[in-house]
């Protein structure tokens, strides 16, 4: 019997087996899981951290953000000069200029008093000085209505803007100069320009959108008078309907408190057409006319009067007055 050795050496993996064949098993071992953890300092919760880490967190979120110099803004703002308009001080001086816009709306400074008067004699005179001139003049006002005791209308404009008149036209030095010397004229709305050797008050035009929105507000402004003053009159009607009518007894005039006989003159027969009349009471009261006209259905009496020249009509109730005693 043969006996052989076997040789042995320490080897960590088993050294494979000789086969016939080619092919050799390799050993396939596990790998290793490993799990990559990440974590940032937006993903912590501010609320279980200290106040020191959340100060030291706001330091480095400032820290990161890119730096802002205000200096070098300013810099390059002072650097880039806007272009000049004008080449000298002096021609932006020149009225004539304005005229280079074309047709623009342009306010003008008037009495408050006086602004419709005043507005209606510089129409007039642009008009006879210029009259191949295309202009517009505008005055934004609301007509207020009131019914007087003697049954009249009166209208009374109200300006929604006083003092300003509205001009749309095509300005240059010459005109100007002509409606700032208008009576009552206190110059244009703008401001001023120049230097210390010499200034003027160069007119400032007025946008579009400005004027249409002032033209919306006087519509709406004239609407709302409107409707006021119809409800006036429906709350007269109906109180007049419902009997509500002052007693004829006693009149409240301007010369005090007239009884029963002042207050039946107006019925008395000697009222005829054209005999000269004294009002009592309303407001027309101590003047003294012509009857016109008496209507014996509705009672009112149609009085002229005689005012500034002119012979003014007006209808007055009959109870309110009585004929003169020749």
């Amino acid at each position: 019997m043969k006996q052989g050795l076997l040789s042995w050496s320490h080897c960590p993996y088993p050294k494979p087996l000789s086969s016939p064949f080619s092919t050799t098993i390799k050993p396939r071992f596990p790998k290793p899981k490993s799990s990559t953890i990440t974590v940032t300092l937006n993903s912590v919760d501010e609320n279980l951290l200290t106040g020191r880490e959340r100060r030291q967190m706001r330091n480095e979120r400032r820290e990161s953000k890119p730096a802002y110099n205000w200096k070098d803004d300013v810099e390059t703002k002072l650097i880039k000069k806007p272009t000049k308009r004008y080449a000298s001080w002096t021609e932006e001086l020149n009225l004539d200029n304005l005229a280079l816009l074309g047709e623009q709306w342009w306010v003008i400074r008037v009495s408050r008093v006086t602004g419709e008067e005043t507005a209606e004699r510089m129409a007039r005179a642009m008009i006879r000085t210029f009259p191949s001139m295309d202009f517009k003049l505008y005055l934004p006002s609301v007509k207020i209505k009131k019914k007087l005791k003697s049954g009249i209308i009166s209208v009374k404009p109200k300006p929604l803007f006083p003092g300003c008149v509205f001009l749309r036209v095509v300005l240059n030095k010459e005109l100007h100069d002509f409606i700032r010397e208008c009576d009552g004229v206190g110059g244009f709305i703008g401001s001023k320009v120049g230097n210390t050797k010499r200034q003027i008050n160069l007119p400032r035009a007025v946008d579009e959108a400005d004027i249409e929105a002032m033209l919306k507000q006087a519509k709406e402004e004239q609407d709302k008078a409107d409707r006021a003053f119809e409800e006036e009159e429906l709350k007269a009607s109906e109180a007049k309907k419902n009997g509500a009518v002052d007693s004829p007894l006693v009149t409240q005039t301007k010369s005090g408190v007239r009884g029963r006989k002042a207050a039946a003159a107006g019925k008395s027969p000697s009222l005829k057409t054209g005999s000269t009349v004294r009002v009592l009471s309303g407001s027309f009261a101590g003047f003294s006319g012509t009857l016109k006209k008496l209507d014996k259905k509705t009672g009112l009496a149609t009085v002229g009067f005689t005012l500034f020249g002119k012979e003014t009509l007006a209808d007055i109730d009959a109870k309110e007055i009585t004929a003169e005693m020749n």
